[in-house]
């Protein structure tokens, strides 16, 4: 079944900057992370909220899966711009892929998984927890959002997944071999918690456990950024940070920690 034109798509046109490849960690983790989700649903439905000027990222999105879960999932492109929704469709050409005109209310479709990268950067914290709800509401059963922010070549990136419930992790991702110092990651954290990396909020600890973890892993750089990475994350988890995923995940760069510890102070 293809988008339903219900009403008018709900958000505001957004810059929509984009770069090949800009996406790769976080679609390689939802490939590693998200896939008995896809594997399991009769409609294996993706939506990529928000891709931007030019569809390469969702095309990139789509191959993955297809890859690296099943060949036969569905990705549905949706843009509010209508222009940005005409010069996608051309990029169509794999069956399975398609751009539609839709926001955060999705556009009558009913998807096992949402993407919505570099979206809610754009947008005041403040509206944040409605369009997670908007969106959320319009998923399939036990559906989940992916939602977060990167720097233009992705080399930096964190992203959160959240369900009905609201959030259940937060992801921080580099590229190790360009990372001078974890504290970078924060310059890309994701809207709900941009603007809580201050003294007295747990963002705020994180970041600085972090960077004081990478220091503390300083006698591992000779062997290189990955070991010297692995080496900080095991130190963070050993000093009481309830890191999640084993090092085969670390290794790409990635942390990843329950959303209760690092969400913002008076949140609930």
């Amino acid at each position: 079944m293809g988008p339903v034109a219900r009403r008018r798509p709900l958000g505001v046109v957004t810059r929509g900057t984009t770069n090949p490849n800009r996406l790769r960690r976080v679609d390689n983790w939802i490939v590693a992370t998200c896939a008995d989700r896809l594997r399991a649903a009769v409609d294996p439905l993706v939506v990529d909220l928000g891709y931007g000027a030019t569809p390469v990222t969702a095309v990139e999105l789509r191959a993955r899966l297809a890859a690296g879960v099943r060949p036969d999932v569905r990705l549905v492109g949706l843009e509010i711009d209508p222009a940005r929704v005409a010069a996608a469709t051309p990029a169509a050409d794999p069956p399975g892929l398609t751009f539609a005109r839709g926001g955060f209310e999705l556009a009558g479709l009913r998807p096992v998984l949402v993407r919505a990268f570099n979206v809610l950067r754009q947008y005041d914290e403040s509206d944040v927890p409605e369009a997670w709800r908007t969106m959320t509401a319009a998923l399939a059963p036990g559906g989940v959002l992916v939602e977060g922010t990167c720097d233009e070549l992705g080399r930096l990136a964190s992203w959160l997944l959240v369900d009905a419930d609201g959030p259940r992790t937060l992801t921080l991702a580099a590229r190790l071999n360009t990372l001078g110092s974890p504290a970078e990651l924060a310059e890309r954290l994701p809207k709900a918690l941009i603007h809580r990396n201050v003294p007295g909020e747990p963002v705020h600890e994180l970041i600085r456990a972090l960077e004081g973890a990478w220091q503390a892993a300083a006698s591992y750089a000779p062997f290189g950024p990955r070991q010297r990475w692995l080496r900080a994350v095991a130190h963070l988890r050993d000093t009481g940070w309830p890191v999640l995923d084993r090092p085969h995940r670390w290794r790409h760069g990635e942390l990843t920690l329950p959303w209760p510890s690092v969400a913002p102070r008076g949140s609930g």
